[in-house]
């Protein structure tokens, strides 16, 4: 592996989708699966990052950098990310050194990139008009109301109100001023009170305590269709933050987020006016449906990708793509997979499987190298100290952090009812520890199997026949290519390869303490069925070009809003100071864009080495 001086910055990504990639992986089930979920564009889940510790925000920062922290994380070869399918040079370059460098697109499931192109309401959504004429909304707030109300939707004073007197007390008045309030306002919900024989309309704001007010009544046309579905366009924020905000702003919780976002009976104007109101979130290409939307729905993703400060020329370039074109790349789990921290969210998964619940939460708790928010640390500290859950819970701000979640959950039932405890933990974050220890197992035998047999499919390579895995005879392998193999996540139902691969897996979990042979655990929720995945994928839609630029600061990428808004597409140089990859290409779901991006350049993508060589190139 060539190693460069310049690699990817880890910094979040900048994204356009329309649905979020947090699918539910290996969920129990009686048959065996061909694997079929996202990356977070990664995979949704959550913004290329599974690691479900550690998610406290908002905190003191000790005074380590994140280099610092990064020099316990986890590198390729722990995780058994070992090889590549081709023999080209690789190349240095920067990635994600703006946001817009890394963009994705879903793919809907007639095969078309959805891109958000529409902010109009749609016919349907539109109101029909008054018999007579009727003041404009805007025109029932004075500009001090409305300054008052702007203060109040933007959190300055959440526990708050603001009282508007009706002069003119009438019932028409009275519900221009509340839709008025709902319509320029859409993190307020109102209440009409009488007070020494006036009537007020006070707004509130959704999100405080007041929000338990007097329940609000929707009135819905029965020809509309119950569900607006709409695109959401986000630029440097995780997936699951902006449904939180937009969730917040609308008082509901019931937007769904596979493959397209969807809401249930909140009208399109609502949400359109949300695009005045919030930073780096735009929503359109509004419809109503009937039916809300389901999971499956997703083909794929489709990124545009862009490496700065390229090194390679343009005739290892074109080497790099046509390979990754014509032969594609090892469908490794990426390394968002397995955490960033000292404690690897696969050693949880693997003494959750063991029953170990005693090491789960050691392993979750225990203090751990490399800098952490300084509660974190503290809240650590004092757990090695006590083992006093109540005591530890007080150093976390905030408690929805899976640290706090646990020991709410210690101190709830007590520390000799783990497995209660644990359930604390929202369920799809208990079973990525598990599904992070199914992956490092995979990536290994995946490794073990290219190095063994190269890429050709040989006898006993395992294919798919409809959701079924079959075992290759030596004629049969003749006929099929290494684009059909197929290799177990490990399951209580799936089959093994039938040469020494197989066996091999036998001897991995034996090693850590599993008996390949008895996946099913004394908890349902931890029992895997297993699931088939195929070795080496080819992206579709792949397309480069080598562009020159003398500006790092400008944008390489001509964005959907840029677009909406008019804004020219990026002129190149010919001649330019930098030069940059631009490359799009589509994957289906569940593989990993960082793995394709790994081909090409031929280097490690962990967070630890990324900020190794890139803080030897910043200095």
């Amino acid at each position: 592996m060539a190693e460069s001086e310049l690699v990817p910055v880890p910094v979040q990504v900048g994204e356009k989708r329309g649905c979020s990639e947090d699918k539910e992986e290996d969920a129990p089930a009686k048959k065996p699966k061909v694997e079929n979920d996202c990356e977070n564009g990664g995979p949704p889940h959550q913004d290329e990052s599974e690691e479900p510790e550690g998610e406290a925000s908002d905190g003191e920062e000790d005074g380590e950098t994140f280099a610092d922290m990064m020099k316990h994380g986890l590198t390729e070869l722990d995780v058994g990310i070992l090889k590549y399918v081709s023999d080209h040079e690789g190349f240095s370059g920067i990635l994600k050194e703006r946001y817009s460098d890394f963009v994705v697109h879903e793919i809907n499931k007639q095969g078309k990139v959805v891109h958000l192109d529409d902010l109009s309401i749609p016919a349907e959504a539109e109101e029909v008009p008054e018999a007579e004429p009727q003041p404009k909304e805007c025109d029932v707030l004075t500009e001090e109301q409305k300054k008052q109300l702007g203060e109040l939707q933007f959190f300055k004073n959440k526990e708050g109100n603001v009282s508007i007197e009706i002069m003119d007390d009438t019932k028409e008045k009275r519900t221009l001023v509340h839709k008025a309030i709902k319509t320029q306002f859409p993190g307020l919900e109102t209440k009409t009170e009488e007070k020494d024989g006036r009537k007020f309309i006070v707004a509130y704001h959704a999100a405080g305590k007041k929000a338990l007010a007097a329940p609000r009544k929707h009135f819905w046309p029965k020809n509309r269709g119950s569900f607006c579905h709409f695109v959401l366009y986000k630029e440097n924020k995780d997936t699951m933050d902006a449904i939180n905000v937009l969730s917040k702003f609308l008082r509901r919780v019931n937007i769904l987020t596979q493959p397209f976002y969807c809401s249930l009976r909140i009208t399109a104007e609502r949400l359109a006016h949300l695009n005045k109101c919030l930073m780096n979130l735009k929503v359109g290409n509004f419809c109503y449906k009937n039916h809300p939307l389901k999971l499956g729905e997703l083909q794929g993703n489709h990124f545009t990708v862009v490496i700065r400060n390229i090194s390679g020329t343009d005739e290892q370039v074109h080497q790099a793509m046509t390979s990754l074109k014509q032969t594609g790349f090892i469908n490794y789990y990426g390394m968002q997979r397995f955490g960033t921290t000292a404690v690897p969210t696969q050693h949880v998964g693997r003494a959750i499987l063991k029953n170990d619940w005693n090491e789960v939460v050691d392993l979750i708790l225990k203090p751990r190298p490399g800098a952490e928010k300084e509660f974190l640390v503290r809240c650590r500290e004092e757990w090695a100290k006590t083992q006093d859950p109540e005591a530890a819970l007080k150093k976390l701000p905030n408690k929805r952090c899976v640290e706090g979640q646990l020991l709410r959950g210690l101190s709830m039932y007590g520390k000799k009812n783990i497995v209660t405890a644990f359930g604390q933990i929202p369920r799809n974050n208990r079973l990525m520890y598990i599904h992070s220890y199914q992956s490092v197992v995979w990536n290994t035998m995946v490794s073990r199997r290219i190095e063994a047999f190269g890429l050709k499919a040989v006898e006993g390579d395992l294919v798919l026949r409809g959701t079924a895995a079959h075992v290759l005879t030596a004629e049969e392998a003749e006929t099929h290519s290494i684009h059909d193999i197929v290799m177990p996540l490990p399951g209580f139902d799936v089959i093994y390869p039938s040469h020494h691969i197989g066996k091999g897996y036998r001897e991995l979990l034996s090693a850590d303490g599993l008996d390949i042979d008895n996946m099913r655990h004394k908890v349902k929720d931890y029992s895997l069925a297993g699931a088939y995945r195929r070795i080496i994928i080819r992206p579709s839609d792949v397309h480069w070009l080598v562009i020159e630029y003398d500006d790092p600061r400008v944008s390489l990428v001509h964005t959907d809003f840029e677009k909406l808004e008019n804004k020219p597409a990026p002129v190149f140089n010919k001649e330019g100071k930098y030069r940059a990859l631009r490359m799009e290409f589509s994957l289906p779901s569940s593989t990993y864009a960082t793995m394709a991006i790994r081909e090409v350049l031929k280097l490690d993508t962990s967070i630890k080495k990324q900020t190794q060589l890139n803080t030897t190139w910043f200095n």
